[in-house]
């Protein structure tokens, strides 16, 4: 009898992530003791990673690496997929921590944000230099730091799975610059839009995450049904994170709602509501816009209702992939109730 049928998937995989978690502990805690042993101040940029890693999370792109990993057939003894998983992590850490800083985001996870956090004690203790310059300097830094970290960790994986991994933190940096271009120039285009959520967000959030996982397991004839999975659900992914943005609520969502909106941000939802409705294209056009008029526009016109349904089928497009993968059963229907869980959420 196998371990999966003896475990069942969804404790094999929480097994797994339990050891992500604890190697992530250990990692980060031995790099602390080595850089406060040479100065107290060797290990501000190390806690500023760890505080957000520790800060909770809902640690999705470890969970599609490992499923991935285990639905392709992989041993869960492998040591090499707790490494490439907390990588992953780790890269995500580094892309919240410029994310926020890019797009001058005071919380993260209900908590001030590393840029944030640093700008107010450097204000605080009346250092020489400008307090937000400190601030973002010290975020950049911590962001670059969890990058590199991230690569120590994936120093184990063999070359195919290294260039998978190599094209996943290539589409976050891609994907976030257009992010930002887009929002700066004001294009309202629905196909950049969705291309630029898919690259910055779904892929790296989905998608790579397992085939990476299959890659590391030997399985690369499972990368065609894990893109279809992942792109699909990347963006229904992306277009939940839109709508808890533009209507969701602060408690829940742990940042503030309406972010995206104050920045200019040229989300799918909005691009894709801005060519339907002629008073949200109007909103967008202005050169400042009203972010009050723009949420109430977007619920008013039932426009949330459509993109409710357009997540809905991008749920099932990601289930239907499922069906003709060649994977043990067990692995499809876990796989399923994640899309469920991913698509449905309230943060």
């Amino acid at each position: 009898m196998t371990e999966t049928t003896t475990l069942g998937v969804r404790p094999l995989r929480l097994d797994v992530i339990e050891r992500v978690e604890r190697r992530l502990t250990a990692f980060l805690d031995a790099e602390r003791e080595r850089w406060a042993a040479v100065d107290g101040r060797g290990a501000v940029l190390v806690d500023a990673v760890t505080d957000l890693v520790r800060a909770g999370g809902k640690r999705l792109r470890p969970a599609f690496c490992v499923s991935g990993f285990l639905a392709a057939g992989g041993d869960p003894a492998d040591e090499r997929i707790v490494d490439c998983a907390a990588g992953l992590e780790l890269v995500h850490a580094s892309a919240l921590i410029h994310d926020d800083v890019l797009d001058d985001a005071e919380l993260r996870r209900g908590k001030p944000a590393v840029h944030t956090r640093h700008t107010a004690e450097h204000a605080a203790r009346g250092w020489h230099g400008e307090s937000r310059r400190y601030g973002e300097g010290v975020a950049i830094l911590a962001g670059d730091l969890a990058t590199m970290y991230a690569d120590r960790l994936a120093a184990c994986l063999p070359p195919a799975a290294r260039q998978v991994w190599g094209v996943l933190t290539t589409e976050v940096v891609i994907g976030q610059y257009l992010d930002v271009a887009v929002a700066a120039e004001g294009v309202a285009d629905p196909e950049l839009s969705r291309w630029v959520a898919v690259c910055k967000s779904g892929r790296y959030s989905i998608h790579r995450p397992l085939e990476l996982g299959a890659t590391l397991a030997g399985r690369p004839d499972l990368a065609g049904a894990f893109a279809e999975y992942g792109e699909a659900l990347g963006e229904a992914f992306q277009l939940r994170d839109d709508l808890i943005d533009a209507c969701g609520d602060q408690a829940a969502a742990g940042k503030p709602v309406g972010h995206d909106l104050a920045q200019h941000k040229m989300t799918l939802l909005l691009a894709l509501a801005a060519r339907r409705d002629e008073e949200v294209r109007a909103l967008v056009e202005a050169p400042r816009w009203d972010v009050d008029a723009l949420r109430e526009r977007l619920v008013a016109s039932g426009f949330t209702a459509e993109i409710e349904r357009r997540i809905d089928a991008l749920v099932d497009r990601a289930r239907g992939a499922l069906e003709a993968a060649p994977i043990d059963g067990a692995w499809r229907r876990e796989l399923a109730d994640m899309a469920l869980e991913v698509a449905y959420r309230d943060r």
